[in-house]
Formats: structure tokens, sequence, C-alpha cells
């Protein structure tokens, strides 16, 4: 899961995203909400943390703008002005809920996984490809019936090949989503780490549902999805 945290107190900032990538989120971060919007309209996130306090444009105008836009990721408001006024307006430019300063991460914790099971609204469900199936919830794996235990990279990536099924994913797309680093072209931990993953989901079972797009990347294909 990849998060937007907007939070202009750099300690705190640097306090949530050591906590966040020790549970395996990938998070961006922007010191201001000028910064926090042009990442949220130009990048896809599975949540929005946002300090209502910020500095070129506050936490509810980002807000905002983000809704009129016609996102609709959950957004998670944390605020040290915890006021009737402040939630009433935060809710009614649609956020989805507010995280009073100072907080338990304990407590951030289980506000942002409550928010990524509901997905804006939607109830978690588990992913699915051909005889592939992922539970979000356990963070279990089957295929044809066979519990198959992965890394918990293999597992992200996993997750991310197949909330994107079916599309094209650069190795800059995966190694930015799933081990938040900027892509050095040196590196193969993407193709290390989709040859682990093959070995595992589809050595084994038929037909193979991780292709190689030369040239391009990676996709999960849903068997027959063209017809």
């Amino acid at each position: 899961m990849r998060i937007l945290l907007v939070e202009d107190d750099v300690n705190l900032a640097q306090f949530i995203r050591k906590g966040l990538k020790e549970e395996h989120y990938a998070v961006d971060f922007a010191a201001d909400g000028e910064a926090g919007l042009e990442l949220a309209l130009n990048n896809s996130y599975d949540l929005l943390i946002l300090d209502v306090m910020l500095p070129k444009l506050d936490g509810l105008t980002l807000c905002r703008r983000i809704r009129a836009k016609g996102h609709t990721t959950p957004v998670l408001l944390l605020t040290a002005r915890n006021t009737l006024e402040t939630k009433v307006s935060g809710f009614d430019i649609g956020a989805d809920q507010f995280m009073p300063k100072p907080f338990a991460f304990v407590e951030l914790l289980a506000r942002i996984r409550a928010l990524l099971r509901r997905g804006g609204q939607q109830p978690a469900m588990n992913l699915q490809a051909a005889d592939l199936t992922l539970d979000p919830a356990t963070r279990r794996v089957w295929r044809a019936g066979h519990e198959i235990s992965l890394t918990n990279k293999e597992y992200a990536l996993l997750e991310f090949l197949l909330r994107n099924k079916n599309r094209v994913l650069t190795r800059t797309v995966i190694i930015e989503h799933v081990w938040d680093i900027s892509y050095d072209p040196m590196t193969n931990i993407v193709d290390a780490h989709i040859r682990a993953l093959r070995a595992k989901i589809d050595r084994d079972f038929s037909p193979p549902l991780i292709a190689t797009v030369r040239g391009a990347g990676y996709m999960l294909e849903e068997p027959n999805a063209a017809a």
C-alpha cells in the first residue's frame, strides 16, 4: 500500500514515515500543501495523511481541491486544533477521519488499517486472477487451493501486480511503489523478486500468470481477460 504524508513538522514526519515503513507501507512525503497537492494529483495512493496546519496550502483546502478533482482516496487529517468546527469543516469537504495531536502511533496504525480496509467506502475484497487468490486482510495467498508462503516484499509485489492486473508496470513504477526508493537502472532488485515470485506462484501451476513485456516491464495477466 502506498501512502502520501503531508506534514510540515519534520521530526513528526520522520517518526511517522519510519513507523509506516517498518509496517511495510511505501510512503511519499511533502512538507507543504502545494507540494502535497501536486503529488496527490499526479500519483496513485491508497491513503492520504494530511496535517491541517500546513504552509502554502492548508490541509482542509488541500483535501477540498483533491476531492474537487474527483479523487476518492481515503483522507486522514492530523490536527492540533481538535475542535468541533474543524471536524465539521473537514467532514464537509470530504475527509474520512481525524487524528488529534498528540497521538499514539498504534492508534494511528489502527485508523490507517480501518481506512485501507474501507478503501474509500468499499469493503476489503480478495484479489484474484485465475486460481490465484490473495487476502489483503490476512496477507495469505493461495494458488489452486494450495497456500503459498511469501516474504514481505514478495507479498507486496504480488499485491501490487494483482491490483493492477492486465496492466503493464514498468520497473520504475514497481520499485517506487513496492520499495519506496528511486529507480536505479543498474539494479536488478525487481527482476530478482519477479523470478522468486514466479518460482512460487507460476512454476508448478498452469497457466503462468506473470508475463514479461520486453522493453517495458511486467504484467500479471488474467487468462482470457479479453474474452
